[in-house]
């Protein structure tokens, strides 16, 4: 199985470009994985929020194929416990998902095109976070996953 991990905009905080390069080192001793940034869109202060996130939409389908198993990473979506999360990996693994592509959108949420072509919507706390902090949270999420899958000691259950 191929993980994809789609952001769009570049990392602004150094600290945070820090941690998720930890990650990004670490998840690829246990599956192919690729961490693609969608440039923002240009001039977004003087757009609309809803003419933003049809932008933005339209920028995340470009690189989507339809053999993406596609979950966005969004508030309103399905919470799992980090060993939980696991075993739904595994589960797509075994299901022989190819290519599972986890998406972050801009700071205002995806449009409603792109909400239609997620095959689900993945929430990783019940509390709101910056778009751009969840970047490490997830990555962190992820290898967790991975380690647990593996019956690493990283995770304490």
């Amino acid at each position: 199985m191929k993980i994809r991990f789609l952001m769009l905009g570049k990392t602004a905080e150094p600290y945070l470009v820090l941690g998720m390069g930890i990650y990004e080192k670490r998840i690829p001793h246990y599956a192919p994985f690729q961490l693609e940034v969608i440039p923002d869109i240009k001039q977004a202060k003087n757009i609309d929020q809803e003419s933003l996130k049809i932008k933005e939409g339209h920028a995340i389908l470009k690189k989507l194929d339809n053999r993406d198993f596609v979950i966005l990473l969004d508030e309103k979506g399905k919470s799992f416990r980090s060993i939980d999360f696991a075993s739904q990996l595994e589960r797509w693994s075994v299901q022989g998902v190819e290519n599972l592509t986890f998406i972050i959108g801009g700071a205002y949420g995806f449009s409603k095109e792109v909400y239609e072509r997620a095959n689900m919507q993945m929430s990783l706390s019940p509390m709101t976070f910056s778009h751009q902090m969840v970047r490490l949270i997830f990555l962190e999420q992820l290898y967790r996953a991975f380690s647990i899958m593996k019956g690493e000691p990283y995770h304490h259950e």
